[in-house]
């Protein structure tokens, strides 16, 4: 099977090298031709544009930063879908926009796949992150051999769209867990503890979570460097706002934590990295939340698996 991966930034990028690695037929493209290059000297094809990668490849991957960003790839190939094709977008995105999309692509006699990946820029570096797919299960069982080679837990979640919503969620999830992360290691702090201590005894607790297992090593390392921006933290919040406004569910916490992320922009860039937020309070309280013995950069420890599907409860 044919493969084209469009999009090779932080996520994409690695998303694409773990189908490298495990040996599938890959062509490439990005706007960045530097990307695009790395790739080829690792044995893809260079895919020159997202037609030439819908008439040429079985299946076209698009993992990209925004819903706008994929609406215009998919117009793009949209005069070359055909029966037989299958269109796997992999971006975090508007559900609503994602459906729409996927009409167009099936009315032209392909396939869709809704499938957002979950874990971490370091696990999709080494094929074992999370995916979620949303599909009919016809194209679910065609593309759960090429899921696998990304991802180690793929969950079949129903129809397309159905995956961008949870995607979402988990991203709200994650930004709150960030934040509230955040005030407790300064808190701490403020008390006079040791913050390698403290980040032990998070870590052991009934309060851990995988954020302070992975960004709170990067925040006390002082590197601050997850490999993903306030502005992509900003899109998803809101997005997950969106949703909350369309079904007439007033949030209160959501507003709050958009509000935080909009001021860290303002503070320190609107693509800084995200765990940078740790640095209103630092400068708020002029303490510094650091530690030795931490990483500057996260480092999946688990061996490469193949990926399973995970079977929901009945």
């Amino acid at each position: 099977m044919k493969i084209g991966f469009i999009g090779l930034g932080n996520v994409g990028g690695k998303l694409a090298g773990s189908l490298m690695r495990n040996g599938l037929n890959v062509s490439v493209h990005d706007l960045n031709q530097s990307f695009v290059e790395k790739f080829v000297e690792d044995g893809a094809k260079d895919g020159h544009s997202a037609q030439n990668l819908m008439q040429t490849c079985d299946v076209v991957i698009t993992c990209l930063p925004t819903p706008e960003a994929s609406g215009l790839v998919v117009k793009e190939m949209l005069p070359f879908v055909a029966v037989g094709k299958i269109w796997l977008e992999m971006s975090t995105t508007d559900a609503k926009e994602v459906k729409n999309l996927a009409e167009l692509i099936v009315a032209a006699g392909g396939e869709a796949v809704d499938c957002p990946v979950s874990g971490g820029c370091h696990r999709a570096d080494t094929g074992n992150i999370s995916i979620y797919a949303g599909c009919v299960r016809e194209t679910f069982e065609k593309v759960l051999p090429i899921l696998s080679h990304m991802g180690r837990r793929i969950l079949h979640v129903g129809d397309v769209g159905t995956a961008s919503l949870l995607k979402v969620m988990t991203n709200y999830l994650a930004t709150a867990n960030l934040i509230t992360i955040c005030e407790a290691l300064t808190v701490m702090k403020a008390a006079g503890l040791d913050m390698g201590m403290t980040y032990e005894a998070i870590a052991m607790s009934s309060g851990t979570s995988f954020v302070h297992e992975t960004e709170s090593q990067l925040i006390l390392s002082g590197s601050r460097d997850v490999n993903f921006t306030m502005d992509l933290v900003q899109k998803d919040i809101g997005l997950f706002q969106k949703i909350a406004d369309e079904h007439e569910v007033p949030l209160e916490v959501s507003p709050l934590i958009i509000d935080i992320i909009s001021d860290g922009q303002k503070r320190y860039g609107s693509c800084a990295q995200s765990d940078r937020i740790i640095e209103r309070l630092e400068d708020t309280t002029g303490l510094k939340i650091l530690a030795k013995g931490f990483p500057s950069e996260l480092i999946d420890g688990e061996p490469e698996e193949r990926g399973k599907e995970v079977i929901v409860r009945q």
